[in-house]
């Protein structure tokens, strides 16, 4: 430890700290700009100038290194002179424009300005002005405001992986600016407006909507992906959702945030948000009062129980739903014999159902995961998957750690790879069996499962070798646990982990995954890892129709592996009860009873993140409309079916019943039990689709937020081929092919990439592809 003086007190940092970082540690405040303590050291504001004892003039404190026995001064008369001054230069070119700016009220420069600027100009020359810049539909500029202290410029570079802001010209005539023609499409570009010191970039959606001290601001949970970011959310005085900012969580998402989880309060009031129950009567909808509606539910549901038996019934709910929901959902069901249950709506292969010795998770912390200095990924589309989480693999690639990628696209995520194989999707069983293989060999261990006919290839030995030197870490994405072989997938990456003395794990999807896991909401399996059931599967439900099924928080038609198979079953059933936020024309058809329930941010409600940490919230702002939250709704159709237990007043009752959420540690286990499994080379005939889902598709919610739905995220092409298998059909960029899989056929334009594997299809799953079968199944393409 190095101990010097810094204001007349004796302190002790550690040796390469600067100035300002001790400072900030003593509670010491130094006016600053440029510096940002996720970002590198630039010195280019000077509002951070101190005096240095023996130095030849005032030191920026965020570029000068601690050493022994220095003094520092940071309220002398030559600090302050120095940083007034700096603040005067700052103030020459900006125009005065507070009562108009959407910074007013939180901006750094309004607040140092009082301390630190002069009651009046000295500058009488004509000021400077910017033209503004066109950074696409997420962010606005006032660039006349900027005081280029270069923040944004070194986020696009260092955060999120591409420099997609720079600063040009010299002198009074510096700009910050994107490439000529481009906009900033990054997928946590919304992060330059939370570290713009000043207005010169605020959010387009939120742009003159409020004040900020008008606003109540709500601490919250994130519902779009696994990780669990912790967010702000901003509520007007009319009770609405108008901004959503990151809270600071070390050991999660930092101090940033994704724009996904950022802008997707759009979708709150969206025009097929419901909020009055209905029910159907000879075809047409009734809207009714919710003791009507769930009379109705109930009488539906006894009727099938009473002509079919219990095991007629399906339950289908997505993971967006909260801890609460889920186990009020599969409690009350159980208790009238229904084992039917599911959350797993876009999986194929559930062959280790029953046989899993505990919750699939990540494998470890995240903060541990991305300490590893070995990573193996297969079979994920990380950037629009797990934004945040891609993130820090950034650093982490910065930092020496080995980043491998195994998937069916080559995936532009922005991180130093030490490899990447994009494959065919029916070969990643085999790709990890000569891994496996590779490593068996290295550590001298031996795995039950038969490699025999396999071979161990340069790019295997490599990855094998690597995760071997640091006991890596594997995981597998929503690809890999989309296919067929899921179950042999885990089952290799657990032997890989074993074998390797690493740890394996899952990328979860969604935010309460491991929630619905913990609170049994699986058809094999009761809460906290209980007594064993026999229920049907997510595709068991829909491939044997149910009579009635009763979805929670899903619209099945986009959620499920396969929405044709989807959309058949839930027509043909007798009654189908919704409890849905939103409503739209497919479920008009489909449904005989909707209830309006409330999403994340009208209850209270908790998610279990891909770690296993549960995480509580409280509803910030009350229902829309007549809407109620789930868990409430759920509790009294119980009552109506006359079940103990449901006495439930509070939230706080609920997860009185969920005392096993306080510490998962014990219940969280990716090993399973499996029968002995030959890996060979497989025999692949014809196409394969990849049913891409968007990262503004994933839930009800984003795909209803107007602002990210223009991004050019949101705008990937629809039908994507390989440029082998483009040559093969005789196809240039821009043709029009016929698409045929299973009865349904549809006509796209194709675009042409080197980047997705031969014989791969990526048809996206959207409206325009519903009536397409499963997101992994075979598919015919025609010119």
């Amino acid at each position: 430890m190095i101990e010097f003086e810094l204001d007349g007190k004796t302190v002790s940092a550690k040796p390469g700290s600067t100035i300002l970082e001790v400072a900030l540690q003593e509670g010491k405040y130094i006016p600053h700009f440029c510096y940002h303590k996720k970002l590198s050291i630039a010195a280019n504001c000077r509002m951070c100038l101190v005096e240095v004892e023996k130095a030849r003039g005032p030191a920026p404190a965020c570029a000068t290194p601690i050493t022994e026995g220095m003094k520092v001064h940071t309220c002398s008369k030559m600090a302050v002179e120095a940083q007034q001054g700096v603040m005067e230069f700052l103030l020459i070119n900006h125009p005065l424009d507070c009562p108009i700016c959407d910074q007013g009220g939180e901006c750094q420069l309004q607040d140092l300005a009082v301390g630190y600027g002069r009651g009046a100009s000295r500058f009488e020359e004509e000021k400077r002005a910017v033209t503004d810049k066109d950074l696409g539909s997420l962010v606005k500029t006032t660039m006349t405001r900027c005081i280029h202290c270069s923040r944004c410029v070194r986020f696009t570079d260092e955060i999120a992986g591409f420099q997609e802001l720079g600063m040009s010209y010299r002198n009074n005539h510096v700009e910050v600016m994107p490439f000529i023609g481009k906009t900033v499409d990054s997928e946590l570009s919304g992060n330059i407006i939370d570290i713009c010191p000043v207005g010169a970039l605020t959010s387009k959606p939120f742009r003159d909507t409020a004040r900020s001290w008008e606003l109540s601001r709500r601490k919250s949970i994130s519902p779009h992906d696994a990780l669990g970011s912790n967010i702000q959310v901003h509520i007007d005085k009319y009770h609405k959702v108008v901004r959503v900012l990151p809270l600071e969580n070390d050991a999660l998402n930092e101090c940033w945030l994704s724009d996904r989880d950022r802008f997707s309060y759009e979708g709150l009031y969206h025009e097929e948000r419901t909020t009055e129950p209905m029910i159907k009567q000879d075809g047409k909808w009734i809207k009714v009062d919710w003791e009507t509606a769930l009379n109705y539910a109930a009488k539906s549901i006894n009727g099938v129980k009473m002509d079919h038996g219990s095991d007629a019934i399906g339950v289908l709910a997505s993971a967006i739903s909260t801890t609460e929901e889920l186990h009020l959902l599969q409690k009350m069901m159980r208790g009238i014999g229904v084992n039917n249950l599911d959350y797993r709506l876009g999986q194929q292969d559930f062959s280790l159902d029953g046989k899993q010795e505990g919750v699939n998770y990540l494998g470890s912390s995240v903060t541990d995961f991305i300490a590893n200095k070995s990573i193996l990924v297969v079979g994920s589309t990380l950037r629009e998957e797990q934004p945040l989480l891609t993130q820090r693999l950034r650093q982490a690639a910065k930092h020496d750690s080995e980043i491998h990628l195994i998937s069916l696209k080559q995936e532009d995520v922005k991180i130093k790879l030490s490899s990447q194989i994009t494959i065919d999707p029916r070969k990643f069983s085999l790709v990890l069996g000569k891994i496996l293989k590779a490593a068996c060999k290295l550590s001298g261990k031996t795995s039950s499962i038969d490699l025999t006919q396999i071979e161990v290839c340069e790019q295997t030995q490599a990855i094998a070798e690597s995760l071997f030197k640091h006991n890596g870490h594997i995981v597998l994405g929503k690809i890999a646990r989309s296919l067929a072989d899921y179950g042999q997938l885990l089952i290799l990456s657990n032997e890989i982990a074993t074998v390797t003395g690493g740890k394996s794990g899952i990328l979860p999807d969604l935010a309460n995954e491991l929630g619905a896991q913990l609170v049994g909401f699986t058809p094999y399996r009761a809460a906290f890892n209980g007594y064993f059931t026999k229920g049907l599967n997510a595709l068991q439900m829909l491939e044997s129709q149910r009579k009635a099924y009763v979805l929670l928080n899903t619209e099945l038609e986009r959620d499920a592996y396969n929405t044709q198979l989807a959309l058949a079953a839930l027509n043909k059933a007798e009654t189908v009860i919704v409890m849905s936020a939103y409503i739209n024309e497919d479920m008009l058809q489909y449904a005989d009873v909707i209830l309006p329930v409330t999403p994340f941010t009208e209850t209270a409600g908790s998610y279990v993140n891909m770690q296993g940490t549960w995480q509580t919230f409280n509803g910030v702002t009350r229902p829309l409309g007549d809407s109620k939250p789930a868990w409430k709704v759920i509790r009294v159709l119980a009552n109506k079916f006359n079940l103990d237990g449901f006495e439930q007043d509070s939230i706080e009752d609920v997860r009185s019943e969920l005392t096993g959420l306080k510490d998962t540690s014990s219940y969280l286990n990716n090993n399973s039990k499996f029968d002995s499994f030959v890996i060979s080379l497989p025999t692949i005939t014809g196409l394969v689709r990849f049913g891409a889902t968007g990262i503004y598709s994933g839930d009800s919610i984003v795909r209803r937020a107007a602002s990210l739905q223009q991004t050019t995220w949101a705008k990937l092409p629809m039908l994507t081929i390989s440029s082998q298998l483009a040559s093969k059909l005789n196809l240039v960029d821009g043709n029009e092919v016929v698409v045929k899989q299973s009865h349904a056929q549809n006509k796209y334009n194709v675009a042409v990439s080197e980047l997705i594997a031969n014989d791969t299809v990526l048809l996206a799953r959207n409206h325009s592809s519903i009536n397409f079968a499963g997101s992994f199944d075979a598919i015919e393409v025609n010119a």
